[in-house]
């Protein structure tokens, strides 16, 4: 990726979630002040689960961000740059509620020491549900399960047209693919309620999005390639 591409990528992205921040916090201060019956802790743990969820979500979505920018300056096809700006705008406000609830919990952004990205969805005596979609991937130097690796990144930012599309597509199914399997992780282990809700709306959305894009795929003559 040329430096020029990579500061305008980071800075519009950047910008995104500096609002998404803004607008963040008045959500996150009336989530915490929400009624005392809540089953889970007020302020979690740094080694928790909700801790551990908000802070390798929002790294995972950054990442989302920064390709569906890549993208729109790789094609015109107003179908793939709708898919982008919407995966954007969501990803972005979600990554800003995330960190404002460790800003609110006073909580790093950072793991604690000896704690790597996933440690939190590892063991817990949960059932192995979570974890489906995880096992095989190959991260290759990746950060975690789906993340595309700078390689590929930059592979993505030097391609055009039709073969940006495709490879959009299919680095962001494998980036969804990871995304849902980290949200029904926090789904079974995180106990504050507003940040389980969150996560099951993940799930969710991008599981409609893995759908649409192995369609728009198929109509590429692609297909994923996990």
């Amino acid at each position: 990726m040329s430096p020029a591409l990579d500061r305008r990528t980071r800075w519009v992205a950047g910008s995104a979630v500096a609002l998404a921040l803004l607008f963040a916090g008045a959500a996150t201060v009336a989530a915490a002040r929400d009624d005392g019956a809540a089953p889970g802790p007020r302020t979690p743990a740094a080694g928790s689960a909700d801790a551990g969820f908000a802070r390798d979500m929002a790294v995972h979505h950054q990442q989302a961000v920064e390709m569906s920018f890549i993208v729109r300056d790789g094609t015109r096809d107003e179908d793939v740059r709708r898919l982008a700006y919407d995966i954007a705008n969501t990803q972005a406000n979600q990554r800003g509620m995330l960190l404002g609830w460790l800003d609110l919990w006073e909580l790093p952004k950072t793991a604690p020491d000896g704690q790597g990205p996933m440690a939190w969805m590892q063991g817990g005596g949960h059932s192995g549900h979570a974890m489906h979609g995880m096992e095989g991937m190959d991260h290759d130097g990746a950060l975690m399960p789906g993340m595309a690796t700078r390689a590929e990144l930059e592979r993505l930012a030097e391609a055009r047209g039709k073969q940006a599309e495709i490879l959009f597509l299919q680095l962001m199914t494998d980036h969804h693919e990871g995304g849902v399997a980290m949200a029904r992780g926090c789904a079974e282990r995180c106990t504050v309620p507003v940040e389980k809700r969150l996560a099951q709306g993940m799930v969710e959305a991008q599981q409609s999005e893995l759908d649409l894009m192995a369609d728009m795929l198929a109509a590429r003559g692609a297909t994923p390639r996990t």
